[in-house]
């Protein structure tokens, strides 16, 4: 997570950066709102059952920094 974080400040996320993640609900999800947490930001999150529409939707409303999938 900490490896993580670190790349996401390096990508330009900075405190209060919205961040999506996409995964399934494993362990990469907590790894990775940690990483998010860590970085300052805040997760969106999308569920990759969601249709791809839906999905397009949420990132142009949230305007993510990043997204991690």
């Amino acid at each position: 997570a900490n490896r993580l974080a670190h790349a996401l400040r390096k990508q330009g996320v900075q405190p209060d950066s919205r961040v999506g993640i996409c995964v399934e609900r494993v362990v990469e999800m907590v790894v990775g709102l940690l990483a998010i947490l860590k970085a300052g930001g805040g997760y969106v999150p999308l569920d990759p059952a969601y249709p791809a529409e839906r999905i397009a939707y949420m990132l142009q409303d949230s305007a993510p920094a990043a997204v991690l999938a």
